[in-house]
Formats: structure tokens, sequence, C-alpha cells
């Protein structure tokens, strides 16, 4: 079974934040997030794809929110005081990620990381990049810009630009 190890010799290079969604474990490398923020007002945009729920103003930036749940073809769900918003780094813009709850940031070693299962040519898991046993759970270490088509990823990275506020001229 999996250890967590807390030592001098795990740095970054092998931590992610773990969350869950579905009651499914999830990880992702810490690298790239930029914070954690509880759910806030959600400004609906018209005419994007359901996962895209809208956009947020965090201290004067408009980050795109994405439902996690939506985008993996799960039933939508009313957030809670659980649920969290994962700021992300996306190709130099923010997006917003939107899960059940934030568990933890862990250190997993190596020999506990193994290659995501492949499930044939009809079924896109690309976007699964290992698979980490820690304890008794296993956990989905994700790459989420895999989770998108280029096309969505570059749509989604828009709103950020197009929707920020102008200053009013004098």
């Amino acid at each position: 079974m999996g250890e967590i190890k807390k030592t001098k010799e795990l740095t970054s290079a092998n931590r992610y934040l773990t969350f869950s969604v579905d009651d499914e474990k999830y990880g992702i490398h810490i690298s790239r997030i930029k914070e954690i923020i509880a759910t806030i007002n959600i400004t609906h945009i018209p005419k994007t794809p359901d996962f895209v729920k809208g956009v947020i103003n965090l201290r004067g930036s408009i980050i795109p929110v994405v439902d996690v749940r939506l985008k993996f073809g799960m039933q939508e769900r009313e957030m809670d005081i659980n649920t969290a918003i994962i700021i992300y780094e996306v190709d130099k813009s923010s997006i917003g990620f939107i899960v059940d709850q934030v568990e933890d940031v862990l250190s997993i070693d190596k020999k506990h990381i193994s290659e995501a299962p492949r499930f044939g040519s009809n079924i896109d898991t690309s976007f699964i990049e290992n698979v980490a046993e820690v304890e008794n759970d296993v956990i989905m270490l994700l790459n989420l810009e895999k989770i998108f088509e280029a096309e969505e990823l570059l749509d989604i990275s828009k709103l950020e630009r197009d929707e920020t506020p102008k200053e009013e001229e004098k």
C-alpha cells in the first residue's frame, strides 16, 4: 500500500492537490495551482457549453469557471459548504475548476505512481496522466489541459480576456 512521506527529499516535483468529484479521488500537480477559493458568485455567460459555468471576478481579475462534474459527463450537483474552486494556470491563463471537495496536498513517492490504464481507442483517458495508490485509495492524477480539446481551451481562455472590465474613460 502507498505511504505518505514527509521528508526533506520530497520536493514539489511529486506533490499533488487531491480533491473529490462524485466520491472519486483525483489529484493535480501543485505547480500550476494559483489558489483555492470557496465558491463565490459566478456570472453566467450566454452561448457557452454547459460545463462552462461563467466567470468570477477575483480581486479584479476575470476568471472563467468550469464545472468538473459536467465536463466529466456527471450529473450537476448543488454547491455546498465543501464545494471549492481551484484556480489553475493553463497556457498563461487562469481557469477555475469547481470540485466537490478539496482533500489535501500529498507528497506521493514515485514508486506508488503507475501509468494510467488504457481502455482502447474509443475511450479517451489521455487526461489521466498517472494513477497513484495512497493507503487504500486510488487517486487519478490529471492533466487538466488534456481534459479539453484545443479549441475548447482557446474559447475558455478568451473569456478571461474578453470579459475583463474596461477602465472608465475620464
